[in-house]
């Protein structure tokens, strides 16, 4: 006996009731998303993301007649699915970090779809709906970290490239040093501007590309190397062209243009891919065969017509969502509270034996920084020993101004970490031990000890990832996520005894914990 089909119509309360749950997401995280936004309009790499709604919405309607034929129950799991995201939106409001409330809110709003639709349909629409996660910016932290790693890959690949035509070339970090001309790969050249775009294309590609499931897995993970190859053969060519044309070849429109050429190339280069798989193996096919870009079949004739039926549970899960998001949305707004404090400029010169000669970061480097108050000093004392002290305070560290870690910075300098250890200095007051970062590093005949560590709002950290926790459960409970940055540096002349810079530095540290708390208050 044949089953009885049915074309299933969405009632307009239904229809109602799932936007006013929509709409209460929205109203809860309206400040996150608002910030989601402007970073698409203002960071080159995430330019995509105003798409990727339009092409979610293109698959969605390729499955217009498998939704159709598929009658919609309520779900018990959708509205877990719903609460756990409205959690996840919750805890990134109350620690107002912005980036776990905008996962959060795509989580929700899954949850929101399989809480309607059931399961059956569900299945049918989950795929097109994990691309929605394509539009978060990743969190500063790992973006920070990821941007560093990729500037000194591709300057490495980048000088490879132009000593293959025959150019003398100098690498210090991420400073190509041309003689004449110095050419710095910075952020914007890390290669992440075609990187994002380039995966969320690969990833669309294979999502609409009829191959075997390891042939589609191929062509996403390959975007990743075609991007820091591609990239550093750019940086390379810039090289080569500002050696022999002037540095005019690395500004303006020349540079986006040739920027503009790479990303078409990558692309290329993923449709060759492509097209190496349809034609070579067991199934050949054409190209434009294998990919499923097709418009949704029309409803058969002899099909009868239905209205999906209105659960009273739609009715009591609506009303809860609605409730939960506008409590969620009055706990938003929340500013930092950033302590008063003394500034930098009052920091004393003379501690102790110690006499310093306060210096400036350049423009460069405080415009990626984003620091809101800093100290940088040349210590010395009597004796003829040296060193560095650098304190980077931020008043608020939860939207992508934090501090970075030297530990991703020491190497875009051209310096080599030798070693990585925890040291314990004895302090004549609080704190009695304090822990720090004890780094080694050489460039060239020069070496230099760093001791590092995070002072965060009463606490002395080592670890960066623990960091990041403290920032997240002190923005929840003490709405505070003011911190800083302490480094101490000093120079090992050539055959010169660490020892004896160790002691020195560890008798500068003890002398300088009492005065940092007035700065970088707990």
């Amino acid at each position: 006996m044949n089953e009885e089909k049915y074309i299933w119509k969405t009632p307009p309360v239904m229809a109602a009731l799932f936007l006013g749950v929509v709409g209460a997401l929205f109203y809860a995280a309206f400040d996150s998303l608002v910030e989601m936004e402007r970073r698409w309009g203002s960071q080159e790499e995430y330019g995509y993301a105003y798409l990727i709604p339009v092409i979610v919405g293109f698959f969605i309607w390729q499955r217009k007649l498998q939704l159709q034929t598929t009658e919609f129950k309520y779900s018990w799991g959708g509205l877990a699915l719903l609460i756990s995201g409205l959690g996840i939106t919750f805890l990134g409001i109350l620690s107002a970090t912005d980036s776990i409330v905008q996962y959060g809110v795509i989580v929700s709003f899954i949850g929101a779809v399989y809480l309607f639709t059931g399961y059956p349909a569900f299945k049918i629409l989950l795929p097109p709906l994990l691309l929605l996660f394509l539009v978060v910016p990743l969190p500063a932290f790992f973006y920070n970290n990821l941007s560093s790693t990729l500037q000194l890959i591709s300057s490495q690949l980048g000088v490879w490239v132009i000593r293959l035509f025959g150019v003398s070339v100098y690498l210090e970090g991420n400073v190509i040093d041309l003689g004449v001309y110095k050419l710095q790969v910075v952020e914007a050249c890390s290669g992440l501007r075609y990187l994002f775009p380039l995966f969320s294309l690969s990833l669309i590609a294979s999502f609409i590309f009829q191959a075997a499931f390891w042939k589609r897995l191929v062509i996403v993970l390959s975007s990743i190397p075609i991007t820091v190859l591609m990239n550093s053969f750019r940086i390379g060519m810039i090289g080569v062209l500002v050696e022999f044309g002037g540095i005019e070849q690395a500004e303006g429109f020349l540079h986006y243009f040739e920027g503009w050429i790479i990303f078409m190339a990558c692309t290329a280069i993923l449709v060759f891919e492509m097209w190496l798989f349809v034609r070579f193996g067991r199934n050949k096919q054409k190209l434009s065969d294998a990919f499923g870009i097709d418009w949704p079949e029309a409803a058969p004739e002899d099909f009868d017509v239905k209205t999906r039926a209105i659960s009273g549970h739609y009715y009591v899960a609506t009303g809860f969502v609605l409730a939960a998001a506008i409590l969620i949305g009055q706990v938003g707004g929340r500013e930092d509270i950033i302590p008063d404090r003394k500034l930098f400029t009052e920091f004393p010169t003379h501690i102790s034996s110690w006499k310093g000669r306060a210096d400036r970061l350049e423009s460069i480097y405080l415009d990626a920084l984003k620091l809101d108050d800093y100290i940088l000093v040349d210590y010395s004392d009597d004796q003829g020993n040296a060193l560095n002290f650098y304190v980077a305070y931020y008043g608020s560290q939860r939207t992508g101004q934090a501090a970075h870690s030297p530990k991703s910075c020491l190497p875009g300098g051209g310096w080599r970490i030798e070693e990585i250890t925890q040291k314990k200095i004895q302090g004549s007051g609080p704190p009695d031990v304090l822990h720090v970062n004890r780094v080694l590093i050489r460039k060239g005949d020069h070496t230099q000890l760093v001791y590092y560590w995070f002072k965060q709002r009463g606490r002395d950290i080592t670890n960066e990832y623990l960091v990041k926790w403290y920032l997240f459960w002190d923005a929840m409970t003490k709405k505070r996520t003011d911190g800083a940055l302490v480094r101490v540096v000093a120079q090992i002349p050539a055959g010169g005894d660490v020892s004896v810079a160790e002691e020195m530095m560890q008798s500068f540290t003890r002398s300088v914990i009492p005065y940092l708390d007035q700065y970088v208050p707990d």
